[in-house]
């Protein structure tokens, strides 16, 4: 069947259509996404504004037209943290779903970490044994961690990389006390969660995903996206801590001429480097590797999961 994943994250709202069916990889067929960085849209009481709401309803509808114009026979629509955060989650959600059709189901941060879990599961499979995923969206940190295709711990944290820029870096390069105060900040989250995790092991292979990671693993030298989701690509830690002094003295313009880094993303990726350095750090990884499937091929193997076999 043709499975259209309509993602609406706190970056971008991603759709993602694929031929599927159940034991069976998913095949992209098509993909449409927009960058709202909704993250960045919130008013000073926590609300999406109206122009946020506004611009939301109407890539929605581009989207659902999409996935029309392209056969989906059903689409699998979610909303993360910048949804479900929002102080009028409710009203944004009822417009959405008036006026595009769009039932956007909100998933939990702790749903987030376990659906990416699955997903890096499948695609390293039961060799790679207790797997650590890190992922890194635009309003939050997800990690998860275990033997079997649904981890035993799970945590989603506020570190995202567009709420940590829009909150905490405002400068252009930003000033070296705000990002000594974004660091001391991030580790003290993270800290908070490391026992959970270190009373279950030291993992057997630590994998991320998300663009962050991947972006950061790209200027580190890793592998080009033109070469494919098979091209292995490693991030050390040795290489962040290399780069995050670097990065933080680039304005956004310096950072968008780096190597797969897009103009959308440049200004989040310092407050991403910092996540994903502190992360590693405190989890004890000095090397990972990146998983091309994420949270979107983790909701499309959960719905195959529940279809009935034929």
């Amino acid at each position: 069947m043709r499975l259209g994943v309509l993602d609406v994250g706190s970056n971008t709202v991603h759709l993602l259509v694929v031929d599927a069916h159940r034991g069976a990889r998913p095949l992209p067929a098509h993909s449409h996404k927009a960058e709202l960085r909704l993250a960045e849209l919130v008013d000073a009481d926590g609300a999406i504004g109206r122009e946020g709401v506004d611009r939301l309803v109407a890539t929605v509808t581009e989207a659902v037209g999409a996935a029309e114009d392209k056969g989906c026979q059903d689409v699998l629509a979610f909303a993360t943290s910048a949804v479900r955060e929002a102080a009028n989650a409710d009203h944004v959600l009822a417009r959405v779903r008036a006026e595009t059709g769009a039932d956007l189901q909100v998933l939990s941060g702790a749903d987030e970490a376990r659906l990416t879990f699955l997903a890096a599961r499948r695609w390293f499979g039961w060799s790679a044994g207790k797997l650590l995923v890190l992922d890194i969206g635009g309003g939050s940190l997800e990690v998860g961690y275990g033997l079997d295709e649904a981890p035993d711990a799970a945590v989603s944290l506020p570190l995202g990389a567009g709420r940590l820029t829009a909150g905490r870096l405002p400068g252009d390069p930003p000033d070296a006390a705000d990002v000594r105060e974004l660091r001391r900040h991030v580790r003290a989250e993270i800290a908070r969660t490391v026992g959970e995790f270190s009373r279950l092991g030291s993992p057997d292979r630590t994998v991320a995903t998300s663009k962050t990671f991947r972006q950061l693993a790209r200027i580190g030298g890793a592998a080009r996206s033109a070469e494919g989701p098979y091209a292995q690509r490693r991030l050390s830690r040795s290489s962040l801590e290399e780069w995050v002094p670097r990065l933080a003295a680039m304005t956004v313009e310096q950072r968008a001429a780096l190597p797969g880094v897009s103009i959308e993303r440049a200004p989040q990726l310092l407050a991403g480097a910092l996540v994903a350095e502190a992360a590693m750090d405190l989890y004890g990884v000095d090397e990972l590797e990146i998983c091309p499937w994420a949270l979107r091929e983790g909701v499309i193997l959960r719905r195959l999961d529940l279809m009935p076999a034929t």
